[in-house]
């Protein structure tokens, strides 16, 4: 993610499947990719969550936080959100590693993407961000890329928000044109 040649696709990261697609991700470029659960469990949802859920503002959803890594050094702070009608007693709303990813467990659920929709923007971090993040000072800048998963009928189902540290320097999208 830190070098300009790592290109990279959204693709597995929304297919059932995958696995552990960031460790795949990272392997095939000599590099090692992990993730560390920091916490799991119901939390009334963001503003921004709610908004593109739609659904109230505070209502309650099944929150999913992790620290992802490369080479052991932070670099994306990962927070993934569902409508408690679709995580609530699942894995989902547990801190341990899910066999097979998310992605895997939702479509056991009945949930594969319909359509899917990623926001990227810059900010200064949160106070909890810059410290997850490890980043030297608060006046270093973040990338936030939200992701929101909607079935075939329109349905938001995910909302992930992943923040990584500003020096990563860029994303790289590509599309198909069918």
């Amino acid at each position: 993610m830190t070098d300009d040649r790592w290109v990279g696709s959204s693709t597995p990261y929304i297919e059932s499947g995958s696995g552990d697609a960031w460790g795949k991700e990272a392997a095939a470029r000599g590099r090692s990719g992990t993730q560390r659960i920091l916490g799991a469990g119901s939390q009334p949802a963001p503003l921004a969550v709610a908004e593109a859920m739609r659904i109230a503002p505070g209502t309650t959803v099944v929150a999913r936080q992790r620290l992802i890594l490369l080479d052991g050094q932070p670099i994306e702070y990962a927070n993934s959100y569902w409508p408690t009608s679709v995580a609530e007693g699942t894995q989902l709303a547990t801190a341990i590693k899910i066999r097979g990813g998310a992605v895997s467990l939702l479509a056991e659920l009945g949930y594969r993407p319909g359509t899917v929709s990623e926001d990227v923007q810059t900010r200064p971090p949160t106070k909890e961000e810059a410290e997850v993040l490890q980043l030297a000072s608060n006046s270093e800048w973040v990338l936030t890329l939200t992701r929101t998963i909607s079935t075939l009928d329109e349905q938001p189902y995910e909302v992930s928000v992943m923040v990584s540290p500003g020096r990563i320097g860029r994303l790289h999208y590509s599309m198909e044109v069918d």
